[in-house]
């Protein structure tokens, strides 16, 4: 079946298609219950703060995020504080991850590689988490999508200049929102010598690869006086690498059912090193230090939905022949089957138990049981957040353990005072409420100061009320007579 007249039968562009279906499963259960988690409290948090504030914070934590950081604030302060404000960004740009892997693949391989491709990404699990996240990486696969758009269109042309510094100037973005986005340049590479390139593209690419890569190198090196806040990452092990091994090897299957290449790069050539380098790339980086997350490279997903769609497009010309009329259906009902087989996984990404914690819920629990001059303290510090998310919640409540806010120390989590102070301050109160971990993720104490509050606890006071809600913990306890 011919696609083109596919495509005048569909009578509008072909990445219309995918761009609300993306959009609509990320609004399906945005808000996950009103449910906020930590990492995105962080974010929360963050873009609360003043410019200046933010700013002085950068200097100390999490500057590898400032620019979303400042992209959030400018959100909430123009729309407000909100669960769509904090995630709604994150589905438009999954939806123009999906629409640059529907162009690409229709350029590479037709409209069937093209519609695939766009609409499988969405249903990929680890895009359906992050399609809901208030955190920066889904932006980082919108930035890895359009750069890979553009690579393709530059590639073998002699005049493609302007495409070359919207390249350069599209991987600097991703880099500055998360430089480990920089990964992609090695699979571009290998996308590009796969591909044939002529000596003039593989120059016009260095040029471009090392101006971004150069201009993010301050933030890079800066950010390494950072490396703490990545301190708590595991080390590498074997079972941690069985998921990149089940993608590369779907990917790889893929890839193998590609067409060959007619003057530009086929679809295994790009779709196949966006998948596996930057994964490949990272597990190296993490034997020497661990940085092992998936999130960090969450834009290889762009790689095996292009792969997946070319699969799609083989199976719809092989059955073309025998079956001219229902093969056009071949698509559509491998949509069906995977958005029916994918749906307790869909919905279980759409609750709150879906991460680690919440922290509105316990906010709310708080509100319940606290009286006006009651204390509070937080093991650890960290879950201080639910109070920096949810203040009018913790509104009358001292702080005992409190020396410097977090805005005024530029942290997250604020400057505790020394163990003595926390004790005296403590044994001052009736009442006071501890927010911590539920006990199915708590650690150990481990801080001097979170060992001092919880041997007082023990010793001096009894427990009123205890509530465990969504990963987090809320226990009153009273000063015993």
């Amino acid at each position: 079946m011919n696609s083109h007249v596919t495509v005048a039968r569909l009578r509008i562009p072909l990445w219309l298609v995918p761009l609300p279906w993306t959009v609509a499963l990320g609004l399906w259960g945005l808000s996950r219950q009103h449910s906020v988690w930590r990492d995105e409290a962080a974010t929360w948090q963050v873009a609360l703060r003043s410019v200046p504030d933010i700013w002085h914070m950068l200097g100390r934590v999490d500057a590898v995020h400032g620019l979303y950081y400042l992209l959030m604030h400018g959100l909430f302060t123009c729309f407000g504080a909100s669960t769509t404000t904090l995630r709604l960004p994150s589905v438009l740009a999954m939806a123009v991850a999906a629409v640059c892997v529907a162009v690409i693949g229709q350029r590479l391989a037709g409209v069937w590689a093209g519609l695939g491709g766009g609409l499988a990404f969405g249903l990929l699990p680890a895009v359906q988490f992050h399609l809901q996240e208030g955190r920066p990486y889904a932006l980082v696969a919108a930035g890895a999508s359009v750069s890979t758009l553009l690579l393709v269109t530059a590639f073998g042309k002699r005049r493609a200049t302007g495409s070359w510094l919207a390249y350069s100037g599209t991987v600097l973005l991703c880099a500055l929102l998360n430089w480990l986005s920089l990964l992609i340049l090695p699979a571009h590479l290998a996308t590009l010598m796969w591909a044939g390139a002529g000596r003039r593209t593989l120059i016009r690419w260095a040029v471009a690869a090392a101006a971004a890569a150069t201009a993010a190198s301050p933030l890079i090196l800066f950010s390494r006086s950072q490396s703490d806040q990545v301190s708590w990452i595991p080390p590498l092990t074997w079972h941690m690498l069985i998921g990149p091994a089940v993608l590369l090897a779907i990917g790889g299957l893929c890839a193998v059912l590609d067409g060959p290449e007619v003057g530009r790069p086929s679809v295994a050539a790009v779709g196949l090193p966006l998948l596996a380098v930057p994964q490949l790339a990272l597990v190296g980086i993490s034997v020497v230090k661990p940085m092992f997350l998936d999130r960090y490279v969450l834009f290889t997903m762009l790689g095996l939905a292009l792969l997946i769609g070319t699969a799609l497009a083989t199976a719809v010309r092989a059955a073309a022949p025998r079956f001219p009329r229902g093969s056009r259906w071949l698509v559509p009902l491998a949509l069906v089957v995977a958005v029916l087989a994918l749906m307790p996984q869909s919905l279980a990404k759409r609750s709150p138990g879906s991460r680690v914690d919440d922290v509105l819920s316990v906010a709310g629990e708080v509100r319940q049981l606290k009286r006006p001059g009651d204390g509070v303290l937080f093991i650890p510090a960290a879950r201080r957040d639910t109070a920096l998310v949810s203040p009018r919640d913790f509104a009358g409540l001292r702080d005992l353990a409190l020396a410097e806010s977090p805005v005024e120390s530029g942290t997250l989590k604020g400057e505790e005072a020394g163990p003595r102070r926390i004790r005296a301050a403590m044994l001052a109160h009736r009442r006071i409420l501890l927010v911590t971990d539920a006990s199915r993720v708590s650690r150990p104490v481990s801080a001097d100061r979170d060992r001092t509050k919880a041997a007082v606890l023990a010793a001096h006071f009894t427990v009123v009320a205890d509530k465990q809600v969504r990963g987090r913990r809320v226990t009153l306890y009273q000063r015993l007579r």
